[in-house]
């Protein structure tokens, strides 16, 4: 009888594995796994039988608790403002709705203005209808009505009620910080 090194190394030379822990033995070679549109040949393909796919059932009731809150929109676009008159027009027509507004004051080129809109944009979903949000592209506009604003920095965000500009919050820190000023800016109008 061979001693189990012998064996091993006799099995091994016979193209047999060797199993560790001083035991010596032959193991079929389990087949490989391969996730490719046509396995090469060697390798077992894994097919799942058709079934009913069911969501979980907490994830299912978290669905329908959400659908049960949603009752207005998740966000509301901004609504441009490309000149005087139109400004003009959504003033009056916010005073004869007894509304109050708020405008963004954005330029293209300004880094905050752009990560800070999305976020008025779900902050004016909150207040919808009660309250109506436009946006302002400084460089679209004539200086002229920039001015009748008292812009001076972006992004400016401003209360404007009765035609008349009530507050302002400039949006030169964290965008969270500025969306809770707003906020309140708001609370207080109304």
């Amino acid at each position: 009888m061979a001693t189990a090194p012998a064996h091993a190394a006799a099995a091994i030379a016979a193209g047999e594995s060797a199993l560790s822990h001083g035991r010596v033995g032959t193991r079929p070679t389990p087949p490989r796994l391969g996730f490719v549109s046509k396995p090469p040949a060697g390798w077992a393909a894994i097919s799942l039988p058709p079934g009913p796919r069911r969501a979980a059932p907490a994830a299912a009731a978290a669905k329908e608790r959400v659908m049960e809150e949603e009752e207005g929109p998740s966000w509301v676009e901004l609504e441009p403002i490309s000149d005087e008159q139109q400004l003009d027009r959504a003033l009056a027509e916010a005073q004869q709705l007894d509304l109050p507004i708020v405008l963004l004051w954005m330029a293209s080129w300004c880094r905050k203005c752009i990560y800070l809109k999305p976020k008025l944009e779900k902050l004016a979903a909150e207040y919808h209808p009660r309250v109506r949000f436009y946006c302002i592209d400084v460089n679209a506009v004539p200086q002229k009505l920039v001015n009748r604003a008292g812009v001076t920095k972006m992004p400016s965000i401003q209360l404007w009620s009765d035609s008349q500009k009530q507050a302002e919050v400039i949006g030169g820190h964290k965008s969270w910080l500025v969306i809770d000023d707003v906020r309140k800016m708001i609370e207080q109008e109304e």
